[in-house]
């Protein structure tokens, strides 16, 4: 999988002023977007990037996808400093990658950071969403459906896929 998307992305980067280069992309985005799902189905976890009054603050959540990837879906415990973080600024980043942390993912890993803002799961989706991510992370399903918790989904705006480690794509969804 990792080997198919460093594959199909082109390597000629486009200068935009004022903006990092941003590679010009060799497929089209419905074949990027499916190689992204496929990605997302094989990875569990993900880095949450929020922002409090003075500083970012990470954090790795247990995540799903719908099925267009314009949603991403997590729980969060609500007494907590993401969360605090989240209902001050809805504006989020989440990094999904395939590392393994070897020499060899400056080559293959690919990372990608989906940038949108936090809305809540409303009550007439809550079911489909729900299934959505319980699909994925049946264990979980206590801590979703805790009265503590949040179920909260990230309306994606764009996709930055990075590759080779430094080769990036940019989409919107």
């Amino acid at each position: 999988m990792k080997d198919e998307i460093a594959s199909l992305l082109s390597h000629e980067l486009e200068e935009q002023e004022g903006k990092a280069p941003v590679e010009s992309i060799g497929l089209d985005k419905v074949e990027l977007l499916g190689k992204l799902r496929k990605l997302f189905e094989t990875q569990p976890l993900a880095v949450l990037a929020t922002q409090s009054e003075t500083a970012p603050y990470v954090s790795l959540v247990a995540f799903a996808s719908d099925e267009k990837l314009k949603y991403i879906l997590f729980s969060t415990t609500k007494a907590t400093r993401k969360y605090e973080n989240l209902s001050a600024n809805p504006v989020v980043s989440l990094l999904i990658d395939n590392r393994k942390n070897t020499i060899e993912d400056f080559r293959d890993a690919v990372a990608v950071t989906a940038m949108g803002k936090i809305e809540p799961v409303e009550d007439f989706e809550r079911k489909i969403m729900e299934n959505i991510y319980l699909m994925k992370h049946p264990h979980l399903v206590d801590f979703l459906h805790s009265p503590t918790n949040a179920f909260l989904k990230i309306h994606v705006e764009k996709y930055i896929v990075v590759t080779r480690f430094q080769h990036v794509v940019e989409v919107s969804v």
